[in-house]
């Protein structure tokens, strides 16, 4: 049961399926495009023109009339689908939660335009997904599936705290100090979060992640030659098909380098972001204190693999979706120290 003013049970469960599910789709997708499996299915939403892959040798022989100039890869069409049939049921979940959502629109605290941003967000992603197949895998659209997917991801998790919260008194941030100072900290640190993403996913789109095979160097150089307008050149030419990448080797260079600089950067200020934090006397904040010390750790870590490895695909996937939990926590940071329902007090 609960109060007047209290979420429905409902909602709470299908948004917390529905942050599973977001985790699933994560994970398939960078599978799908570590795998080499993006093109799988030359067409959207089908394979070949059907629900599923073909399969016999009939249904095979068919797929190639239709598409000659992309080969039946059975397996890679399924790593395709299976990640389009869980992307499927994310959005029509999302879409129950935002038509439900208008008979509660009234109740005090219900996130009611969130539920709508959410749905506005899935058809994007869904918009994203097609044209990440249709425009052959542009690394422009592929990095901002991949941003759009997490994204969606924190909204969720942002949904979830909101709807527990209703018809509950919410404590109030205990604080040292200022407000202002731990706000500019947290902002600064989902700013730094979102470039380094970007550079990951930009490294991913253009397959430049064995540009520089060795550590701490690059093939043997501390700064080799390298193309940055090359490799952050933002206007290529949408029709080639990007499948393994168009770039020369000193513009991924360029690319992997400043992902390995900024990560540098990145760990530096959350180290002392997390210091900050560890020292507010509220226990939410020092929770989050130790939980981005440690993913950023893992994820240090799983890069640090990525290279010595030669890009494991397990790795490489739980990289990205390392990616993913340490943006949705930097979220929910800022959202905690962001809320008018948390207004602080000071000590």
């Amino acid at each position: 049961m609960i109060g007047a003013n209290g979420a429905p049970a409902w909602v709470r469960k299908l948004t917390l399926l529905a942050l599973g599910i977001v985790c699933c789709v994560i994970i398939l997708g960078s599978w799908t495009r570590l795998a080499d499996a993006g093109l799988g299915c030359p067409d959207w939403p089908g394979c070949y023109g059907s629900l599923v892959v073909p399969q016999t040798a009939a249904e095979i022989e068919q797929a190639q009339s239709l598409y000659p100039d992309s080969p039946v890869e059975v397996a890679k069409g399924w790593m395709e689908m299976i990640h389009r049939y869980f992307a499927t049921a994310l959005g029509f979940i999302i879409l129950v939660v935002a038509l439900g959502s208008w008979g509660y629109r009234r109740r005090l605290n219900y996130p009611f335009k969130h539920t709508q941003l959410l749905l506005l967000m899935v058809l994007l992603q869904g918009a994203f997904g097609a044209w990440t197949v249709t425009w052959k895998l542009w690394p422009q659209v592929v990095t901002a599936h991949l941003f759009g997917g997490f994204i969606t991801a924190s909204l969720l998790a942002v949904l979830l705290i909101r709807l527990s919260r209703m018809g509950r008194e919410v404590r109030p941030l205990r604080l040292a100090h200022s407000i202002g100072g731990l706000r500019i900290w947290t902002l600064l640190g989902l700013l730094l979060t979102v470039e380094q993403i970007f550079l990951g996913g930009w490294m991913s789109s253009n397959y430049a992640a064995m540009a520089c095979s060795d550590l701490p160097a690059c093939n043997g150089e501390w700064w080799p030659h390298m193309n940055f307008a090359e490799g952050f050149n933002l206007t290529q030419t949408l029709g080639p098909n990007y499948l393994g990448g168009l770039m020369d080797a000193e513009a991924r260079k360029a690319i992997h380098v400043l992902h390995r600089l900024v990560a540098v950067l990145l760990g530096c200020y959350l180290f002392l972001m997390a210091l900050k934090l560890w020292r507010q006397p509220d226990s939410r904040l020092r929770f989050f204190s130790s939980v981005l010390i440690l993913l950023f750790s893992i994820q240090f870590c799983l890069g640090l693999a990525n290279v010595y490895w030669h890009l494991p695909l397990p790795v490489a996937v739980a990289h990205n979706f390392g990616g993913a939990l340490l943006f949705v926590s930097m979220i929910l940071l800022n959202y905690l120290v962001f809320s008018r329902r948390t207004r602080p007090s000071y000590e």
